[in-house]
């Protein structure tokens, strides 16, 4: 299958994208973009909407080692949730230090969504910025405070 690759934006950033088919290969960070395409979720999930980025297939979760495992657990975190690097090594077997050596290798944030662990004590880090962690998690906690007020709205 053809690989493609594009940008889109998200907030001063640009998410560049490394893709073929449904299945995301590589996403980073960068201050300029690039032509072409990427994926609709993610374009849609940049511009604020809450998507499931599950439905995208990254080759890093058919491995069978302990990152593969991290990258498991962080997926199930919900959107607009956080849960901190211990809990993340609870549910891996492994330690804290090694979910943050996995988070900073993640070849595909946001579909593996690490922006959502977080230090016991803090944010903890994000690259190539933790600006772009804290910006993803206000717009998680934005888009669900949308999605509850919609709610309470269609019941009345």
């Amino acid at each position: 299958m053809e690989m493609k690759s594009g940008s889109c934006r998200l907030g001063l950033w640009h998410v560049h994208v490394e893709w073929s088919g449904s299945t995301v290969h590589h996403v980073r960070f960068a201050t300029t973009g690039i032509p072409g395409n990427v994926p609709e979720l993610i374009r849609k999930f940049c511009a604020g909407q809450r998507v499931d980025l599950t439905m995208l297939d990254c080759s890093v979760l058919h491995e069978d080692t302990v990152y593969s495992r991290i990258y498991h657990a962080v997926q199930k975190i919900p959107y607009g949730s956080t849960v901190t690097y211990g809990g993340i090594a609870q549910m891996a077997g492994t330690t804290p230090r090694v979910v943050g050596q996995a988070m900073a290798r993640n070849p595909t944030p946001l579909v593996i969504p690490c922006h959502r662990v977080v230090a016991a004590d803090g944010i903890g880090g994000f690259s190539p910025s933790v600006e772009i962690k804290e910006e993803l998690l206000a717009m998680e906690k934005k888009g669900l405070r949308k999605l509850q007020l919609d709610r309470r709205t269609k019941s009345i």
